[in-house]
């Protein structure tokens, strides 16, 4: 019985043996781009994903995109045309959304410490605070007073579940993220005393599923998890963010997310949320589902080198850019992310070699023995599924070697 192998990384075309991105062949991209390594996003498979999320899911479900999954300016003004809201989890990112156009009103912001100016820029700014404490909402009592503005506040929930199967676990249990549901009565009282517009719920369970059945029955506890809290709240519920968890498959043996009984599933919320909560929106928040296939890191062989018998292909890029594709981004047992040789598409004659970036540390692996075309300094490797959760979760200045750029293309 062979192994599991990659699911087919078809969304980049290819001609003439070159991988094609944005319609421009990858040899002439890096002459562009001027530089290896960088990372490439294209317009096209951005445009496509969200006109598939749009076919299967019910009108009358907003679509937001979580800019932690991937910032680059220039990449969330595309997005800013594409979705109804952006949630951040910075002031930078706030002013990364509030740059691209944004409404405020569709701004949501989360993160489990948010700063006291962030709190008062966010206010300032009239965007959404998906409060996680008691400290929070009792500062935003002192800064909505001293603005003269009420913050607008949806309460961020741990629930008394997980999202079965997710690579990232953001609810049930203890959990720095959100407030207890069994706390959440009372931070309600709170915030009616201080006087602040609560709008909602924000439910976030799990990240990085590729199991449609899980989504399902998370989306369905979320839903009636936050029925059964609004009715303990002293205003309206406009918002109810179930999140996402959608999955990209990265690894050997990984299938494809099947959208299909989501969008049933989702349906069938929107038709209970409307008779039991008629007042409220319901939001998916996706991230890595939205960019995570439309991008690429690309990096320069600089060496070949054979030991022992094995072969290894040395580059100009490694973990500080890319650290996810290296393993060392949460994976428990290292697995190899789908990787070519970007110039030599197609080719017969194959190999089986490790690719290695430059430093000083046997953790710098971009494929461990993998399947890939005969290749030679000055090809040039591509790692797909590189569209979120790359540059910026990188330790980038790691041996002060330079950074990646990246592209939207």
């Amino acid at each position: 019985m062979s192994p599991p192998s990659h699911v087919s990384m078809t969304q980049f075309p290819v001609a003439d043996g070159c991988l094609q991105i944005g319609g421009i062949a990858l040899t002439r991209l890096a002459e562009r781009v001027g530089q290896t390594p960088f990372y490439a996003y294209d317009r096209r498979l951005l445009d496509a994903r969200a006109a598939e999320l749009r076919a299967v899911l019910p009108p009358e479900v907003d679509l937001h995109y979580a800019m932690k999954a991937n910032p680059m300016p220039a990449l969330v003004c595309h997005m800013a045309s594409l979705v109804d809201g952006i949630d951040v989890a910075s002031s930078a990112e706030l002013k990364v959304a509030l740059d691209a156009g944004m409404n405020p009103q569709n701004i949501s912001f989360a993160g489990p410490g948010k700063q006291r100016d962030e709190l008062r820029q966010s206010v300032a700014a009239g965007v959404l605070l998906n409060v996680e404490s008691f400290r929070e909402v009792r500062e935003l009592g002192t800064i909505s007073h001293q603005l003269g503005v009420p913050a607008r506040v949806a309460v961020r929930v741990n629930p008394n579940f997980e999202l079965k199967s997710s690579g990232m676990k953001m609810g049930g249990g203890p959990k720095q993220f959100g407030v207890d549901a069994e706390a959440v009565p009372e931070l309600l009282a709170e915030i009616r005393r201080l006087d602040l517009a609560f709008e909602g719920f924000h439910i976030y369970s799990g990240s990085q599923n590729l199991k449609s059945e899980a989504i399902c029955e998370a989306q369905q506890k979320s839903v009636q998890l936050a029925l059964e809290l609004a009715a303990l709240a002293h205003a309206p519920t406009k918002v109810l963010n179930i999140g996402g968890g959608f999955g990209i498959p990265y690894f050997p043996g990984d299938q494809r997310l099947d959208l299909t009984p989501v969008g049933a599933n989702l349906r069938e919320l929107v038709r209970r949320v409307a008779l039991e909560l008629p007042t409220a929106t319901l939001v998916i928040e996706l991230g890595r589902y939205l960019v995570g296939e439309a991008g690429i890191y690309v990096c320069r062989i600089i060496d070949r080198k054979v030991s022992r018998g094995e072969i290894f292909l040395v580059v100009d890029g490694g973990l500080h850019h890319h650290l996810a594709a290296s393993g060392n981004f949460g994976q428990v047992i290292r697995k190899n992310y789908p990787v070519t040789i970007g110039n030599k598409m197609g080719v017969a004659s194959q190999e089986v070699a490790s690719v290695v970036g430059p430093l000083c540390t046997p953790l710098d692996i971009l494929a461990d023995k993998m399947l890939l075309s005969e290749a030679e300094p000055g090809d040039l490797v591509v790692v797909y599924q590189s569209g979120a959760y790359g540059s910026t979760a990188s330790p980038q200045q790691f041996l002060s070697h330079g950074t990646a750029k990246e592209v939207l293309v």
